[in-house]
């Protein structure tokens, strides 16, 4: 059963901090590249983190400094952890696990709302 459940949005004030978690199977955590994209209010979705299954991350431009992407193996679980919120960081936050080439995928999460407001 393939499936990314993602957890931990919710309301946080400007310069806030808020920790997302996706969950996963072993399977797709150990063979994936895993990443987090987010789709703002009437945008469309965009990248803000990856990481590899060596461990090399990497981050949009507009969150680097301020969010950072991190995984536990035991767990088959990747997080973003999200620093000096500001209001155009609302959005809907999703998981997302891709391999390229052999038995290619593309799997999605449902999905978690961040709504940065005072």
């Amino acid at each position: 059963q393939v499936q990314l459940v993602e957890s931990g949005g919710g309301l946080v004030q400007p310069g806030g901090s808020l920790r997302l978690s996706c969950a996963t199977s072993s399977y797709i955590f150990d063979g994936s590249n895993l990443a987090w994209y987010r789709q703002p209010p009437g945008k469309q979705r965009e990248f803000v983190a990856g990481i590899a299954s060596g461990g090399g991350t990497n981050y949009a431009d507009s969150v680097k400094g301020r969010f950072t992407i991190s995984g536990d193996n035991a767990k088959s679980t990747v997080y973003l952890q999200m620093t000096g919120l500001k209001p155009e960081d609302t959005a809907v936050y999703y998981c997302n696990a891709k391999r390229d080439g052999y038995r290619p995928y593309n799997y999605w999460g449902q999905g978690t709302q961040v709504t940065v407001s005072s």
